[in-house]
């Protein structure tokens, strides 16, 4: 086995590799640029090395820069995790020049499977159905209006050498295939140091499932399930889950035979996935084959107890799985959330700063242990688990240079529903705070009833909030459960004042029992009885709840329970109540007295500005044009300018009708959130 293994990349993946390394006994080298020089993969690895500027085609992408990390520490293998050089055929060829081992497949296989049109060409000559779609390279915007006239509107432009969502376009005219064939080739360029395009057919009300395949360099292989990953916002998975709640056991069958079929007809090893298309007859086409580990790994991990990573490890060193199909049992549900550093309240766009808490949620182990292809023990070792891979800290920088995800929160539980519940309470327990993040939005989708009765497509949000995310509306029920628990919070609060040191004579301080709460438009009038354990709080219609919990004055975390259902509040404080976060929900909650109440509703409502008549920029970024001039008339959805962040171009249209009046802005300019771009008379 290997003594030295070197991780070439960064984040949570880097840090993922390293908990396996340490487990079999590996030390671990990890590289880092300038902007990742305290990053948690850092601190983790047994050794680092420096090499090079904070952005990715400066540092992470460099093959020499890399390869001379490997040289001065010594690394006998590289993982290369997912993006970056994962499927960079080039890498692996010099590491194998400098005899060194590359945990993923040879190169042979990169070269025709990593590359998706190559790999398309080789799917049809196969015999694998393929969505239609033109595999040759575009020279020019001109032929990639031309090619997607032929194929017929909507297509998917994307990135020959992508992942992860960067360069993909969706086009449903000839302005829209211009223009995005330009952002494409931009953002494939910054992000993999290769900008060629490809065309297909994009089909309407797919669902995105793919199978996890593993395979040695002894001719065997096997396939591990399958993973939904359905709910996706720009091409770019956000949810994901193990099994699917769409197939059956006889597709499951044929898309994984499939899939491990195509993997050994190009000599794969190593772990791999293939990515199919799959629509409502359950008929699957092959849509490409990433070959490298993928982000969404763990929900496969936690259903069959199978440690990817390790098993990469093995078959880089030579060995020969010792896991067969027979050996794969898919054992109660996985659910991934992705945590991204971006505002859901501002169209989801990259957000970035210092992260001033982060608290997840407690791990906790259970699930399924496989080990040699037997499995430990007759029930899993809890009912519940909990998992976050995770790759920085409370007091960490989160940079604009790379991707926005910083963890992925996964629960396994032995059925979907549980599995649901579970999911709900650890995002309402996870504490992130100083920069804007996708917490809410996540909660919201684990309460839709599409997801909870798996009927998603890969348009979910599209369809589902087709005007962005402006939080949740909770019904009145839920509102009641967080009426009962802020109230018997509050009363806390005001006891505690009313015993503080000092007071005057004769100035004792009476706490009352009654009291009103409002939130989110209701108003609920309370009564609450304490004692010891907890507290009854009765509404005016004569209906009590039961609340209890630990919970003191200034604590950020409220972990409440009501009528015997767990509620779990983030709690801040403001005037007269609480700023309470849960269930995708972000509210102002007042607790007052009658009299207090009473005076309250005669206060007027505070009028926030106009901005209507200016172009605010929506996120932190770096101005790449700007599309119009002082005098110029525009019209509703025509761009105004492009502001990149997190390797992503983000372009920005107007929403009406307008004639710009001034341009405050130029390209290459740095803006902050709510700098104000433009402004229009």
């Amino acid at each position: 086995m290997f003594n030295k293994i070197l991780i070439a990349n960064r984040g949570e993946i880097a840090c993922r590799v390293i908990k396996t390394a340490r487990k079999m006994g590996i030390q671990t080298v990890a590289i880092y640029s300038d902007a990742d020089r305290s990053a948690l993969h850092v601190q983790m690895a047994d050794e680092a090395v420096h090499i090079g500027p904070p952005p990715a085609n400066q540092s992470y992408i460099v093959i020499d820069k890399v390869m001379e990390a490997v040289k001065s520490s010594g690394a006998q293998a590289v993982h290369p995790g997912y993006g970056f050089l994962s499927e960079n055929a080039n890498f692996a060829d010099a590491l194998d020049a400098a005899g060194v081992a590359f945990v993923g497949p040879p190169k042979g296989a990169i070269e025709k499977m990593g590359d998706k049109i190559t790999s398309k060409k080789i799917a049809q000559d196969a015999g694998v159905s393929t969505v239609p779609g033109y595999m040759g390279l575009i020279s020019d915007a001109d032929e990639a209006v031309k090619i997607s006239k032929e194929i017929g509107y909507p297509v998917m432009l994307k990135a020959s050498a992508g992942g992860g969502g960067k360069g993909m376009r969706i086009a449903w005219n000839d302005a829209e295939a211009r223009e995005g064939f330009q952002s494409s080739k931009n953002e494939a360029a910054n992000s993999f140091g290769d900008d060629r395009i490809f065309i297909e057919k994009f089909v309407t009300q797919p669902r995105h499932i793919e199978i996890q395949v593993l395979c040695d360099a002894h001719g065997n292989g096997i396939y591990l399930g399958e993973r939904e990953c359905s709910i996706q916002r720009r091409n770019q998975k956000v949810v994901e889950e193990a099994p699917s709640p769409f197939l059956d056991e006889a597709t499951r069958k044929a898309m994984g035979e499939q899939a491990v079929a195509l993997a050994q007809a190009v000599g794969y090893t190593s772990a791999g996935t293939v990515e199919f298309i799959v629509d409502g007859d359950k008929n699957f086409y092959f849509l490409e084959m990433n070959t490298r580990l993928q982000v969404e790994h763990p929900v496969t991990e936690l259903i069959t107890g199978v440690d990817l990573v390790e098993q990469m490890i093995r078959v880089a060193n030579g060995e020969k799985l010792t896991i067969t199909q027979d050996d794969v049992k898919l054992t109660g549900w996985a659910i991934e959330n992705r945590l991204y550093a971006e505002d859901p309240y501002r169209g989801f766009l990259p957000s970035i700063g210092r992260l001033t808490r982060y608290r997840p949620p407690q791990e906790q182990a259970a699930g399924p242990l496989l080990e040699k292809g037997t499995w430990q023990g007759d029930a899993p070792s809890a009912d519940m688990a909990v998992r976050n891979d995770t790759g920085v800290y409370e007091g960490g920088e989160i940079s604009m240079y790379y991707d926005p995800m910083i963890a992925k929160l996964c629960t396994w539980a032995p059925t979907r529903a549980e599995a649901i519940e579970r999911m709900r309470v650890a995002l309402d327990s996870f504490e992130v705070e100083g920069i804007g993040h996708n917490l809410p939005f996540l909660s919201a989708v684990m309460d839709h009833p599409i997801f909870i009765d798996g009927t998603m497509t890969t348009a979910f949000i599209e369809e589902q909030y087709p005007d962005g995310f402006d939080g949740v509306e909770l019904p009145e029920s839920e509102l009641r459960r967080i009426a009962a628990a802020t109230a018997a919070m509050h009363r806390v609060g005001e006891i505690r004042r009313a015993r503080v040191s000092g007071r005057m004579d004769n100035h004792e301080r009476k706490v009352g029992s009654d009291w009103n709460v409002t939130l989110q438009g209701h108003s609920f009038d309370v009564k609450i009885d304490a004692d010891q354990t907890g507290a009854s709080v009765t509404f005016d219609d004569g209906a009590t709840l039961r609340v209890s919990g630990a919970w003191t004055p200034g604590m950020p975390l409220a972990e409440m329970t009501v009528e015997d259902a767990p509620l779990v509040l983030k709690v801040g404080k403001i005037s007269g109540g609480f700023r309470i976060r849960t269930r995708g929900a972000d509210l102002k909650v007042h607790v007052r007295t009658p009299i207090q109440a009473e005076m309250a509703r005669k206060m007027p409502v505070k009028v926030p500005p106009d901005t209507s008549k200016m172009l605010l920029c929506p996120m932190p970024g770096l101005v790449v044009k700007i599309d119009v001039a002082e005098g110029d008339e525009v019209q509703e959805g025509q761009a105004l300018c492009t502001v990149e962040a997190m390797k992503m171009e983000n372009i920005l249209r107007a929403e009406r009708k307008g004639v710009v009046s001034k341009i405050n802005a130029s390209a290459g300019d740095s803006l902050a959130v709510d700098d104000v771009i433009m402004e229009f008379e």
